[in-house]
């Protein structure tokens, strides 16, 4: 196996430079995995701590906002797709997704984020919640008045 080695990079004013240092003695930061998908021969990256809150910040923000804006899209495509009944689990499972993330906004990046810009971020994430569960309330009486109108056909075409 291959020896196991620690950098950090530093930019100083005109050069950048690399320096060794201990694993251990970083305190905190941000732990991120990269995916890995592409084969090269370079330096292979297992684990990335982040330090520098400021860059944490940034990388934190860039990714709810991606993550926000996926939410907001897809929950604009079930909204505007009136003409086909929605499945009520499919909305279920999304008003679910939707919680945990704002679950994981409020317990894991708010050390990082500060609490006003997630308190921003929970009531974004809330007011896609009560979208969801306006549509939600729209199938659940579409289909109960569906059912209705159906067993009152068929109880109306016994009568004699």
């Amino acid at each position: 196996m291959a020896n196991r080695q620690y950098y950090n990079i530093k930019k100083q004013a005109k050069m950048g430079d690399v320096v060794y240092f201990d694993y251990q003695k970083i305190q905190s930061g941000f732990n991120i995995t990269p995916k890995n998908q592409m084969q090269y021969d370079g330096v292979i990256v297992n684990r990335l701590i982040i330090i520098k809150p400021t860059f944490i910040e940034k990388l934190l923000k860039r990714k709810i906002k991606k993550k926000l804006e996926l939410y907001l899209q897809y929950i604009i495509d079930i909204l505007d797709d009136d003409d086909d009944d929605s499945d009520n689990s499919t909305l279920n499972e999304l008003l679910n997704e939707l919680s945990r993330y704002k679950d994981i906004l409020k317990y894991k990046y708010q050390k990082y984020l500060g609490e006003e810009y997630v308190l921003l971020m929970t009531q974004k994430i809330e007011l896609l919640e009560y979208e969801l569960k306006l549509k939600v309330m729209k199938v659940l009486e579409r289909n109960s008045t569906y059912e209705n109108s159906y067993q009152e056909e068929n109880v109306s075409g016994k009568s004699r």
